[in-house]
C-alpha cells in the first residue's frame, strides 16, 4: 500500500514537473517471501507485525527527520550508516532500524531454500572460528547474552577476519561510533522481543536455535563475496 502510494506520488510529481520530495527515497521493502513462509520458527502474525508496523515505523520516522536534516536526502541508506555520528539520535535509531531490518528479511529464507555456506565462506569461518558449528555456538551465545534489545552479528572486520559482535538497540557494525566494533555485516539476528515474543515469550534461546534453520546462506555468501 505504502509503495503504491509513493509510486502514485512520483507519477503526479513527474506530470506536474515537480521535484520528488526527499523523503520518498526511503521506502519499506516488501518481504521476499509470504509472511507465513518461515513457520514454524517465526509465525505469520509476528512477521506481519514486525515488518509492517515496526519496520514501517522506522522508515516513516526516518523520513520525518529529513526536513530537519536535509543532507539525508543526498545519502543512501548504506552511506548513512557510516556517517551516523553526524546526526541526531532519532536518525541513528530509525536509520539503523531501517538498515537492520532490511538485511534481516534478506538473510532469511523458508526452511530448505537457503542453501549452504560457499566453500570460500566456509573456509573463512573455519579460519576464524575452527568450524561452522563453533561459529554458530559463539553467535548464539552473543545473541542470548545481549541485554535488553539489540542484534547479534557475524561481520568481516577491516583486517579481513570474521568475528562475532552484538549491538544495542538499532545500532549496527557499519556505524561510525566509538562503542561499536566496526565491520561489514554478513549475518544479523534481531533479538528485540517483538521479533519473537508471541511464540517464545521469554525463551530467547529457543528462538535463536530455531532461527538457524531459516538462514539464507546464499545471501550471506553474496555479502561475503561483496566484502572481499
Amino acid at each position: 500500500m505504502k509503495r503504491a502510494w509513493i509510486s502514485g506520488l512520483a507519477a503526479v510529481a513527474i506530470l506536474l514537473g515537480l521535484a520528488l520530495p526527499a523523503w520518498a527515497e526511503f521506502t519499506l521493502p516488501p518481504l521476499p517471501y509470504a509472511p507465513d513462509a518461515l513457520q514454524p520458527a517465526i509465525d505469520a502474525t509476528t512477521m506481519t507485525i514486525h515488518h509492517d508496523r515496526h519496520h514501517g515505523a522506522y522508515v516513516a520516522n526516518l523520513n520525518g527527520q529529513i526536513k530537519g536534516n536535509p543532507e539525508l536526502s543526498k545519502l543512501s541508506l548504506d552511506a548513512l550508516q557510516s556517517q551516523i555520528s553526524r546526526f541526531p539520535v532519532a536518525v541513528r535509531n530509525n536509520g539503523g532500524g531501517h538498515w537492520n531490518h532490511s538485511q534481516f528479511w534478506a538473510v532469511m529464507a523458508p526452511v530448505g531454500e537457503g542453501g549452504a555456506p560457499s566453500p570460500e565462506l566456509l573456509a573463512a569461518i573455519e579460519a576464524s572460528f575452527g568450524s561452522l558449528q563453533a561459529m554458530q555456538t559463539q553467535f548464539s551465545q552473543a545473541a542470548a547474552a545481549r541485554f535488553g534489545s539489540g542484534w547479534a552479528w557475524l561481520i568481516r572486520t577491516p583486517d579481513g577476519a570474521l568475528t562475532i559482535t552484538s549491538t544495542a538497540n538499532q545500532d549496527n557494525p557499519l556505524m561510525d561510533l566509538p562503542e561499536i566494533e566496526q565491520g561489514t555485516p554478513l549475518l544479523g539476528l534481531d533479538v528485540w522481543e517483538h521479533a519473537y515474543y508471541l511464540n517464545y515469550q521469554n525463551r530467547r534461546p529457543d528462538y535463536i536455535s530455531a532461527w538457524w534453520d531459516l538462514v539464507n546462506w546464499d545471501e550471506v555468501n553474496r555479502r561475503f563475496s561483496a566484502s572481499l
